[in-house]
């Protein structure tokens, strides 16, 4: 039996392989239940206000799907599972949680001089900070 993805401390942007993939995407297609997406952004620092607005949900939407114990649809799960990884990744690059909240709280130059935050919103925007984060660990700044 597999285990819940929000379970999967394992997981990370550098292991991924075929099993654990198409695990991630029959999870996806199933929904995220509330109760998953809850464990797995307590690491991830964003409100709940900048959650609706990644999912495209109002925060009374959210809340009703916390009182519900409702799944996320396939879109808002795959965003989720995209941003909670982008976040373990990045903490894994800084090294320092600290370090990655002010990364993604600050205006970055090589982004335009938008906030990393602000991008999350989109799957090129989580792409285009994925390649960044790549970009700093490997000491390619410029």
């Amino acid at each position: 039996m597999t285990k819940p993805l929000a379970l999967l401390p394992e997981f990370s942007m550098d292991n991924v392989d075929d099993n654990t993939i198409l695990y991630v995407i029959r999870e996806v297609r199933k929904g995220i239940a509330y109760s998953s997406f809850s464990n797995a952004i307590k690491n991830v620092p964003l409100t709940l206000k900048e959650w609706s607005e990644i999912l495209d949900l109002s925060e009374r939407t959210l809340q009703r799907y916390k009182k519900e114990k409702r799944a996320f649809d396939t879109l808002q799960s795959e965003k989720i599972v995209q941003v909670t990884l982008l976040a373990r990744y990045g903490r894994e690059v800084f090294g320092d949680e600290k370090k990655f909240n002010s990364w993604l709280n600050t205006e970055n130059i090589s982004i335009g001089k938008a906030r990393p935050k602000d991008l999350l919103d989109s799957s090129f925007g989580i792409d285009l900070l994925k390649d960044e984060l790549t970009r700093i660990e490997h000491g390619i700044l410029a």
